[in-house]
């Protein structure tokens, strides 16, 4: 940790919420998640196949260490050599960090979801739901469908923002890019299907250990941009909701920053939902929320999800002072 990756993070920060990731950008240029994803690919590829499931455990840890690995040594290349590179590297390296950030585009994608059931209706808010979830929005109804784009909402500000400003703020570009490369990997072979139950298993538990410290904390940037918007109770709630509730989620993790916007919103969040056609019991959180969840709810959640983001940024900026003072 040092003022100068504190003070890159803040500049990376105000980027990619003023910016995200504009179509324009990554219809001419690949994507660094999908160049992860495409190494992920080779050796699901080259080591996923044959042997009984030990076997494949084995190469499942083994294909993960390599990849991680690699990714960290391309972070401390590109890290030496913005450090040559002196103002301009500084101003690259705040670009890429931006780039592995999700915040306008994590926002944008869920507000499709409201638009669509305001503009097509239910098929709208489902087609817009379908793009940010894995479960199955055809038995969606509109609360369903407007639960499941809050969730994503929750979800990924852990994954998406706080975690690789966590990685980043902890051990520089080699950090973040590890992060990304685990993250990447857990969500191409880390799932439970026969085909990954082996190979992924090492992804997934990794990928659990790193998004520990990023939930918790994510859970308590959600009860302060409730603070910022909604007031104290709503921040109360958000803290007491994630402290009693977060473990009926399935995730570790997960569960954190989703029962802190349930509890910021109140409304019932999880519950019941259908994954490749099979129907996955799940106890709702906060309970005693509001049942029904509207586009208004979705509305809501993004506004407490860019709160939460601006406190993430002024902690950012509020810790390059020690560095500065002493």
């Amino acid at each position: 940790m040092s003022a100068e990756i504190f003070l890159v993070l803040v500049v990376a920060l105000i980027v990619d919420r003023l910016v995200g990731d504009p179509d324009w950008l990554w219809e001419r240029v690949t994507h660094p998640v999908v160049l992860f994803g495409k190494a992920i690919g080779v050796f699901d590829a080259a080591l996923n196949r044959g042997g009984d499931g030990g076997w494949r455990k084995m190469r499942g840890v083994a294909a993960i260490v390599i990849l991680v690995a690699a990714s960290m040594l391309l972070g401390v290349v590109l890290n030496r050599l913005f450090d040559v590179l002196g103002t301009l590297g500084f101003v690259l390296e705040a670009m890429t960090v931006a780039v592995f950030l999700a915040q306008k585009s994590l926002a944008d994608h869920v507000r499709r979801v409201a638009d669509g059931l305001r503009r097509d209706g239910l098929e709208g808010g489902r087609e817009a739901v379908s793009m940010i979830v894995g479960r199955d929005p055809k038995p969606l109804d509109e609360p369903g469908v407007c639960r499941a784009a809050i969730e994503s909402l929750a979800e990924n500000f852990s994954d998406g923002v706080v975690a690789p400003a966590l990685w980043y703020a902890v051990a520089g570009l080699p950090g973040l890019f590890a992060y990304k490369m685990l993250n990447t990997a857990d969500s191409m072979i880390g799932h439970k299907s026969p085909k990954y139950l082996h190979f992924g298993w090492a992804s997934a538990r990794l990928d659990d250990l790193v998004n520990l410290p990023a939930a918790r904390l994510s859970a308590l940037l959600i009860a302060a941009g409730a603070r910022f918007k909604r007031g104290a109770e709503a921040a109360k709630a958000a803290i007491e909701v994630a402290k009693s509730d977060h473990a009926f989620h399935r995730s570790p993790n997960s569960g954190w920053p989703e029962a802190a916007m349930a509890g910021a919103l109140d409304i019932q969040l999880a519950g019941p939902r259908v994954y490749g056609g099979a129907r996955v019991d799940e106890p709702m959180i906060n309970g005693s929320g509001r049942a029904v969840a509207t586009a208004v709810d979705i509305d809501d959640a993004v506004i407490v999800f860019y709160g939460a983001c601006s406190a993430l940024t002024l902690i950012a900026a509020a810790l390059v002072l020690p560095f500065l003072l002493f």
